[in-house]
């Protein structure tokens, strides 16, 4: 069950502190995949394609007298439709909201065209908050002397509280990066009961699994045609339950491709699932899929809206 934030947790610690991380950068630099990493826990779906979370993501970590919680926002892009600026929207405010900015970037994306548009709109340099730059995926740099001209370059381009260059898939370089993170966070009380993980519902969490499986599994094809919708879940007298979900596409190719020859396609993302799921509700179920054509739906507000997603401006 989830629980909306409730000041009074975290009273009964010493002086403790918490606060909200934005985690921003361009779509596929690694955001979800750090996210995870510090929390130890899968809470952001993953995909190699570019604009794979659509969502703010909020992920809970609490060590003794210290909560952090981490927003995995949807990267900044040019949008291309209604969802594109939906997700945006959702990014820039992401950033204003937080007490700290985690700006995202790589080496070879690095301070181009569309880092410097995302750094545009990082607060303003008098405005106390903290700003922490992560290059993310350092590790493929063999000589490390390489990376001295981009921090340099870093400095000059915004005054960053921190610059820590890592691997999100490294142990001890997400440790580095926490340590850097929970010294900035503000005296506070805590903002979720203690065991909480995240601030998304057991049926978001589903529809976002199925996502990643079509996305993993149809990878070219249907990159971001793909929407799934939770349709409901029923639970037998032996306490089994049956989810039913819907896959939404754009086009009747697309359709065709999900479900797959000798409907082999729609098997494997369903298996595939139904594990991920098993894992992440800590009970077994019966998964049940359908496909449905909806055309134009990322350029639809009330498909949009119907999906979960809504207008925003």
């Amino acid at each position: 069950m989830t629980l909306d934030p409730c000041p009074p947790w975290g009273y009964n610690h010493a002086m403790p502190r918490s606060g909200f991380i934005a985690i921003s950068g361009q779509p596929n630099v690694g955001k979800s995949t750090i996210i995870n990493g510090l929390l130890g826990e899968k809470v952001a779906i993953v995909s190699a394609r570019p604009e794979t979370t659509r969502d703010n993501i909020r992920g809970v970590l609490t060590e003794g007298d210290i909560q952090a919680v981490f927003i995995d926002s949807p990267g900044i892009h040019k949008p291309h439709d209604l969802l594109g600026k939906v997700m945006v929207s959702r990014a820039q405010s992401t950033i204003m909201e937080a007490d700290i900015v985690m700006f995202v970037t790589e080496k070879s994306k690095a301070f181009n065209a569309d880092d410097m548009n995302i750094i545009s709109r990082l607060p303003e340099r008098d405005s106390g908050k903290k700003v922490v730059l992560v290059i993310n995926k350092s590790d493929k740099v063999r000589d490390k002397t390489a990376l001295l001209p981009l921090l340099d370059k870093a400095a000059k381009i915004y005054p960053f509280s921190d610059m820590v260059p890592m691997s999100a898939l490294n142990e001890k370089h997400l440790k580095r990066l926490l340590e850097v993170i929970k010294a900035y966070l503000p005296e506070g009380p805590f903002f979720y009961p203690e065991e909480q993980l995240t601030d998304r519902t057991d049926t978001f969490m589903v529809q976002e699994i199925i996502r990643e499986k079509v996305l993993t599994c149809t990878y070219e094809e249907v990159p971001h045609s793909a929407a799934v919708v939770v349709e409901g879940a029923e639970e037998d007298d032996k306490g089994h339950v049956t989810m039913h979900a819907t896959i939404y596409v754009e086009r009747v190719s697309q359709r065709s491709i999900v479900i797959g020859k000798n409907g082999e396609m729609i098997k494997k993302i369903r298996l595939s699932a139904k594990r991920d799921i098993e894992k992440t509700l800590g009970r077994k179920i019966s998964l049940e899929l359908w496909i449905k054509v909806r055309d134009k739906w990322k350029k639809d507000p009330h498909s949009l809206r119907e999906m979960g997603y809504g207008e925003e401006t």
